[in-house]
């Protein structure tokens, strides 16, 4: 259930992408909290009174293609340096200078380019779940085309425009359900068994999927909430950030290898195959995230970290916020 959901605020605010939906609790310094794919503002209901209780002026938006945020048609609409802007878009509509940024997923991505490109705007970063990762190598769709063997890798899945919409659009909600569970802890298949990152040939995402069983941090509620939501817009906006990855490796060739040099946190959990995967980009954190000040794997958690476990991501947030530079 939402939490002091009469607190929240929403507003509309103009960006390059036409409008951006926010969703807003609490006065006191500026925390912008993004969500990743497929998700809502929605992903920070139990964020946005913990950080508004703590001080902060907490804001949850819709990223361009979510929600009741504009949707452009054009798929290059959705690169990073178009995301980036709308961050920077929001934070001067709600009259402030500077903000805190927190994302994740692909918000975590998105979060850790706008400090990166917009330090002067963004003063502090947070990453949940997926590790900060400076631009460099091969282009992304040559890595992607290589894992996986003889099956393919889900990001490469997505590539084709209309070919992972008419896998999930059918049934909205039946395969949100499938991928929420597939990367929950406590509904994510036995090790050993087909991993559902991978498509087998001629197959299909949610063959792999858990059926039948909800994680526990997922009410009926609030799945309804979250399958109404693309039920309306489809999710080609949503897919359209994966179709973009090439194209960014392109837009930020002048910051390859470059550090994020703010105050960052992490938090990933021990079960998420973002933090196994990406192990060694969380142990160059030295060298790449300078002003790290934590970096936690939660025990026993999966990917959606700041809805299996709420209360530790809240006190983990409100700490390190409380030590940052005023």
């Amino acid at each position: 259930m939402v939490q002091h959901a009469e607190q929240n605020t929403h507003r509309t605010v103009a960006t390059s992408a036409g409008r951006i939906h926010l969703v807003e609790q609490g006065s006191g310094p500026l925390v912008l909290l993004v969500h990743g794919f497929p998700e809502s503002w929605y992903s920070w209901r139990r964020q946005l009174p913990a950080l508004a209780e703590a001080g902060y002026r907490a804001v949850a938006l819709d990223v361009r293609g979510y929600g009741r945020s504009s949707g452009p048609a054009a798929t290059e609409a959705y690169r990073m340096l178009e995301l980036v802007e709308d961050n920077v878009a929001v934070v001067h509509a709600l009259g402030e200078e500077s903000a805190v940024i927190v994302g994740h997923d692909w918000g975590a991505t998105i979060a850790a380019n706008s400090a990166l490109l917009k330090p002067e705007v963004f003063r502090a970063v947070g990453l949940l779940s997926v590790p900060y990762t400076p631009r460099g190598g091969p282009r992304p769709s040559e890595i992607f085309a290589q894992m996986g063997g003889d099956e393919e890798f889900y990001v490469s899945y997505f590539q084709e425009p209309g070919r992972a919409e008419a896998e999930i659009e059918p049934d909205v909600r039946g395969w949100l359900a499938g991928f929420y569970a597939a990367l929950s802890a406590d509904t994510m298949p036995a090790p050993g068994a087909p991993d559902p990152h991978f498509v087998a040939k001629g197959g299909t995402l949610c063959e792999r999927f858990p059926a039948g069983r909800l994680p526990a941090w997922l009410g009926e509620s609030e799945l309804d909430f979250y399958a109404g939501e693309f039920e309306r817009t489809g999710l080609t906006g949503a897919l359209n950030r994966y179709r973009n990855m090439d194209r960014d490796w392109e837009d930020l060739a002048a910051y390859d290898g470059s550090p994020i040099t703010q105050p960052s946190l992490f938090v990933g959990g021990s079960l998420d195959a973002s933090t196994t995967w990406l192990a060694d980009a969380i142990e160059a954190y030295p060298i790449t995230l300078p002003g790290l000040v934590s970096s936690r794997l939660l025990d026993g958690c999966g990917h959606w970290i700041q809805q299996e476990r709420p209360d530790e991501i809240n006190d983990l947030l409100t700490e390190w916020l409380a030590a940052l530079p005023s």
